[in-house]
């Protein structure tokens, strides 16, 4: 059904496209709000539960989507959506990495997690124009149907899933007046690995937003640029396999490429949508290179809030840069 929840409720369920916007607006205030504190209880009770709990509150976010009626459904909807998304958000890359740490394979996390990012963006192509094709044939019953049956077996895989070890290396084994001093020590070093990245995603945003509100396109058009967008940023992750272990100036360096692309495609009109791809491919690439530099940086006990201080940044910078670009497409239009 992605894709498809905008049309649900303002045609099917005839709510006000303003109140749906306001209400989706705040579903994300609150993801962001919730993404420290659920890394937290990832790293204090487990990756696993947390992935649980996230699993759970998805597969009842859906069913809302669903069976919800008028303004309160709608919130408990985003609020339910936003509570799966905030305990899955970083737990994931957590116990990720601690697996593959358990199994003696730390240093191959970078490339399972740009193959699992690369598979993801694939297969929700697959998943946008399957469930475009579920709706048109057997309508939006159905189509529900399928993305809430979809959610549980997500929370069966989280409910399958083994909480490894923690890390046995020394880096994890300090007094607590040291484990305390560790966050302030590398908080200048978290926050020069998440910028980049962040200023990327939020420029290929701005980059996908303008692309998609020019006001000349077609439904069909439009679908094909965001299956293209989505797949090119698979194809990122699929070269960030074959990447080795990168430093900062590396993702400085693939943010500023990005800012100078788009600078170009803003200059050069007929340009624009192959930057908005090649912008898509640049994140493609940044992220699990991201990922594995802050699950090597951090210690164990902090794994989840760290990739979760990521997202925050992610969203922020996105929480900035859209409004703004909503504003001068307004301007222009």
């Amino acid at each position: 059904m992605h894709g498809l929840y905008l049309l649900w409720w303002v045609q099917e369920r005839q709510m006000s496209p303003a109140v749906v916007a306001a209400v989706l607006a705040a579903g994300d205030l609150v993801l962001m709000l919730l993404e420290v504190p659920t890394g937290w209880f990832a790293d204090r009770y487990g990756h696993r539960r947390s992935l649980i709990l996230g699993s759970a509150a998805q597969t009842l976010g859906m069913l809302m989507c669903w069976l919800g009626r008028g303004i309160p459904g709608l919130v408990a909807a985003s609020v339910l959506v936003a509570v799966g998304d905030g305990f899955r958000s970083g737990a994931d890359q957590a116990l990720l990495y601690r697996t593959c740490a358990a199994l003696g394979r730390g240093a191959e996390f970078q490339g399972i997690q740009a193959r699992t990012h690369a598979v993801r963006q694939a297969a929700m192509v697959g998943q946008i124009l399957a469930g475009g094709a579920i709706v048109a044939t057997w309508g939006f019953v159905a189509g529900w149907i399928a993305e809430a049956m979809l959610s549980f077996v997500g929370l069966a895989i989280a409910c399958a899933m083994v909480e490894p070890p923690a890390e046995g290396h020394l880096e994890t084994v300090h007094s607590t007046l040291e484990a305390a001093c560790i966050p302030a020590i590398r908080l200048d070093r978290l926050i020069a690995l998440m910028l980049p990245a962040a200023i990327l995603g939020g420029t290929a945003s701005v980059a996908s937003f303008l692309a998609q509100t020019t006001g000349h396109g077609e439904p069909v058009g439009m679908t094909m640029l965001v299956a293209v967008v989505t797949l090119a940023e698979a194809a990122g992750s699929a070269l960030a396999i074959r990447l080795t272990a990168v430093g900062v100036r590396t993702h400085r360096a693939l943010a500023g490429a990005g800012l100078v692309c788009f600078v170009l495609g803003a200059a050069i009109r007929p340009a624009f949508v192959p930057v908005v791809i090649a912008l898509a491919f640049l994140v493609g690439v940044v992220h699990p290179l991201r990922a594995s530099a802050i699950q090597h940086t951090v210690p164990d006990h902090l794994r989840a809030r760290a990739a979760s201080l990521a997202s925050v940044c992610d969203m922020a910078v996105n929480l900035i840069a859209l409004p703004l670009a909503g504003m001068w497409r307004g301007r222009r239009g």
